[in-house]
């Protein structure tokens, strides 16, 4: 009978085509054992039992086809909350961690009001309350797969948000401190949309028209009706249009914008500040 080691090994050699091909076989085995990687490296010569290593088998295969190994899993970690993840939303990425770091960097009042708009998973929402308990976080969400798994994750996560079936800002009431969105920015001709996980993903979650920028300026022409004066709206955007959602942001009056690099060194969020009353 295979072992754990034996079948840990055999699966990286599988994968060829994968970057992180033993991370992602330690995470198969990790979800079908129900153990974490400590276990996987002081238990290697375990025998696998024929029921697990079927499912493990079977798991391989659908990852040497490309499926994310979120979806095989049914789970990815986003700012050390663990969020159930399905193909009817976009798979929350480190990369996006980097607006909640921005959060954290905020001078804004100790009950604001945030809302995050296109929640998906409800990753940034989620992890904002998560943060500031005594916030009061809102979070929409359009399609209907999508807005059940989020309030799925936050009953299990125990966070209590408020989330809204809608789109953008439609059925939006009040004013907030805090705007964020990680809005589809792709332009629908990009030949990334052709490679790895976003095959798999949505399109509706990843392609925008105006070469991806239509839903960041939706967002950026309606967020002031939905500010506090000094309140923020922060923006996760493609890699190359830093330039144009800065600009659009001082067109419609916002200062102190800025933005943040991701992991890779890329302009990945950007912002800016609404002014205040005595501005």
């Amino acid at each position: 009978m295979i072992t754990v080691g034996d079948w840990l090994a055999r699966a990286q050699a599988s994968l060829t085509d994968s970057e992180s091909s033993r991370a992602d076989a330690e995470l198969l085995l990790m979800h079908v054992l129900d153990v974490n990687r400590a276990w996987l490296y002081t238990w290697p010569e375990k025998p696998l039992t024929e029921s697990q290593q079927d499912s493990l088998d079977t798991l391989l295969a659908r990852r040497m086809e490309g499926h994310p190994i979120a979806h095989l899993t049914g789970v990815r970690e986003f700012w050390s909350l663990p969020l159930r993840v399905a193909p009817s939303t976009l798979i929350p990425r480190p990369d996006t961690e980097t607006l909640i770091e921005w959060v954290l960097d905020l001078d804004l009042p100790d009950a604001a009001r945030a809302i995050d708009l296109g929640t998906g998973t409800g990753a940034i929402a989620l992890a904002i309350k998560s943060e500031y308990p005594a916030w009061s976080v809102e979070a929409v969400e359009f399609d209907v797969d999508a807005y059940a798994l989020a309030q799925s994750n936050a009953s299990r996560l125990e966070l209590d948000i408020h989330l809204i079936h809608g789109s953008w800002f439609e059925r939006v009431n009040g004013h907030f401190d805090l705007i964020v969105s990680n809005p589809p920015y792709i332009d629908p001709h990009d030949n990334h949309l052709a490679e790895g996980d976003v095959r798999f993903e949505p399109a509706s979650a990843l392609v925008a028209e105006q070469s991806g920028l239509a839903d960041l300026f939706h967002i950026i022409d309606h967020a002031p009706d939905y500010l506090k004066p000094d309140g923020w709206l922060l923006l996760e955007h493609g890699y190359d249009q830093a330039e144009a959602v800065c600009d659009y942001l001082r067109q419609r009056g916002f200062v102190s914008v800025q933005n943040r690099r991701d992991l890779g060194g890329n302009p990945r969020i950007s912002g800016g500040q609404l002014p205040g009353v005595h501005e």
